[in-house]
């Protein structure tokens, strides 16, 4: 019989800072062995609760405790953090946050310089663990040198020293491209299944989670466990529809053609039994009506053999040439590296082009300067918090306008405009501080709005963000596209969004654009998608499962999808 290494037993947690309990009443067990999921929307109290299993909280976050909470026997409020740490090891979201050493095998022997191991001892323990997580030939490369994959790898050899019972992930998949991502959990299978660790994942990405074996799955929702089931029970309920959290698109398509989905081994694509379903699948795409192609507007951003290099001897970019029309909705996607960020900075005049052009309603875009080019091409960065400077939401919002020498009544007029758009403008007096993130984030799209461009790039719009936040700030880009006419690039590593909102993909790979077509061939192209490390869609699975074309299957999904959203 398998014993519990987590143990919640009426388990309640208050912050100092807060007047309510952000945990209540928790009554959880984990045994030895399992993998478990911690999923909810955000501000549900997962984060709160792996604070619990790894001893941040009571020792690094004060507050009350009320109930009991054991981590492999231990009480956690009379345990020392010592103790914890040697029974939990945490692979946190920002693996950045987690290096201390110089070098990859510095870093993963830090651990052990604190036991003061002897040397002779420690440098054969370093490399068994750099080698149980394929990064034994990386010991004398530099932490932040690596890709994202490559960092979260260490950080996860740096905890195995100790012989840890559990590995606790923190949204492991936030930083990755799709194909890392998929490596990732592949690596947390094979540790879980060869070192016999329990392992509790917190992630928004369920589907992506799926993708390897999962025990059960714990749901949270306002500071309380709501269910504790099986993948496929949880499938089958109606609890991640009703709690805000993205079902697996497969599951969603199965729905749409209206099969009654049955309680066999549903959680995985490849698992699931097709046969009961096959002929409604087929019979719905066939009853699609093709949507009409849209006329072609005018070419606004036009690349031309461009290249960049920040060091003469390190390319980013080679003979890249691409067009951008009026009005459409654009995603720029490829593996980390690849050279999307980079591509962005150029197009705002940040950099400009060691060699080729690019063209701004047929003009050449070097006689502008970056201030010129920022009232055309807006660009809002991933954290918002890297872009507030003013401390008041109308004042932000104001700034752009301000540092243009805009009129006063110009920028009152912008700033109204651009609130509204925004739905803030109820707000527009508030201190920046009172907002939420995802609020944050709309005020940064107001203040480009404001500017009145041509063009916005958004750069990973959704990262970080459970699937409430998500709908909301793309059911807003998508109106401020069709109803102002605005031109959005994405830089995204995920794919839901790309094919769910956005038109066309152009990809990137080694510094070179090796696709530029609908996003529904190019997610259907095996050979950019292993090239980009980009991932095929469950959805292309599922069409070739049953021998349908799988990028107007993909296009037949989505335009029931978006049917459904404007209904």
């Amino acid at each position: 019989m398998k014993k519990p290494v987590i143990e919640f037993k009426d388990f309640s947690f208050r912050y100092k800072s807060q007047t309510e309990d952000t945990l209540k009443h928790i009554n959880l067990t984990i045994y030895e062995g399992e993998k478990v999921l911690l999923l909810g929307p955000s501000g549900c109290g997962k984060s709160t609760l792996a604070h619990c299993i790894n001893g941040l909280i009571p020792f690094s976050y004060d507050g009350e405790c009320q109930g009991s909470c054991k981590i492999a026997s231990l009480e956690v409020v009379q345990s020392s953090i010592f103790q914890l740490s040697s029974q939990v090891g945490t692979v946190l979201q920002d693996s950045d946050a987690q290096f201390v050493g110089l070098s990859v095998g510095e870093d993963i022997a830090y651990a052990l310089e604190n036991e003061n191991m002897p040397r002779e001892e420690m440098i054969p323990r370093v490399y068994q663990s750099a080698k149980m997580v394929d990064m034994h030939e990386f010991l004398n490369h530099v932490p932040y040198d690596l890709s994202g994959g490559q960092k979260q790898r260490v950080a996860l050899a740096g905890i195995m020293h100790d012989d840890v019972k559990i590995l606790l992930f923190d949204e492991p998949l936030a930083a990755l491209d799709p194909m890392m991502g998929n490596d990732a959990i592949d690596l947390i299978d094979r540790i879980y299944r060869e070192q016999k660790k329990t392992v509790v994942i917190i992630e928004h990405r369920l589907e992506d989670v799926l993708y390897r074996h999962v025990d059960r799955v714990i749901l949270l929702q306002e500071g309380k466990i709501i269910a504790d089931m099986t993948p496929d029970e949880l499938l089958l309920s109606p609890l991640l529809k009703e709690n805000g959290i993205r079902e697996p698109l497969y599951i969603t398509a199965l729905k749409n053609a209206g099969c009654q989905l049955q309680p066999d081994h549903i959680s995985h694509i490849q698992d699931i039994d097709l046969e009961p379903y096959r002929q409604q699948l087929i019979d719905d795409f066939h009853q699609s009506i093709p949507s009409k192609p849209q006329e072609p507007q005018d070419v606004i951003i036009e690349v031309k053999d461009l290249s960049f290099a920040y060091q003469s001897d390190h390319q980013i970019l080679d003979n890249v040439s691409f067009e951008i029309r009026k009005g459409e909705k654009i995603a720029i996607v490829g593996k980390n590296g690849a050279g999307k960020s980079t591509i962005a900075k150029l197009l705002c005049g940040i950099l400009r082009p060691t060699k080729g052009q690019i063209l701004l309603k047929g003009q050449d875009y070097m006689q502008y300067s970056i201030k010129e080019i920022g009232g055309m091409i807006g660009y809002v960065m991933q954290n918002p918090n890297q872009m507030i400077v003013k401390d008041m939401i109308k004042d932000e919002v104001a700034l752009g306008l301000t540092l243009h020498d805009y009129s006063k009544e110009d920028i009152e007029k912008n700033v109204e405009e651009a609130l509204k758009m925004c739905n803030l403008y109820a707000m527009r007096n508030w201190p920046v501080s009172a907002l939420s993130y995802g609020q944050k984030k709309r005020m940064t799209i107001a203040s480009i709005l404001a500017m009145k461009p041509d063009v916005m790039i958004l750069d990973e719009p959704t990262a970080g963000q459970d699937y409430r936040v998500y709908t909301e700030i793309m059911t807003f880009l998508d109106y401020l596209n069709k109803e102002y006419g605005i031109t959005i690039l994405f830089i995204t590593h995920d794919m839901h969004l790309a094919i769910e909102y956005t038109d066309r993909a152009i990809v990137f790979s080694e510094g070179t654009c090796i696709g530029d077509d609908s996003v529904f061939k190019i997610l259907s192209d095996e050979d950019i998608i292993q090239r980009a490390h980009l991932k095929q869609t469950s959805l292309f699975t599922l069409a070739k499962r049953i021998g349908l074309p799988c990028d107007a299957f993909t296009q037949h999904f989505i335009e029931h999808e978006r049917m459904n959203r404007h209904e």
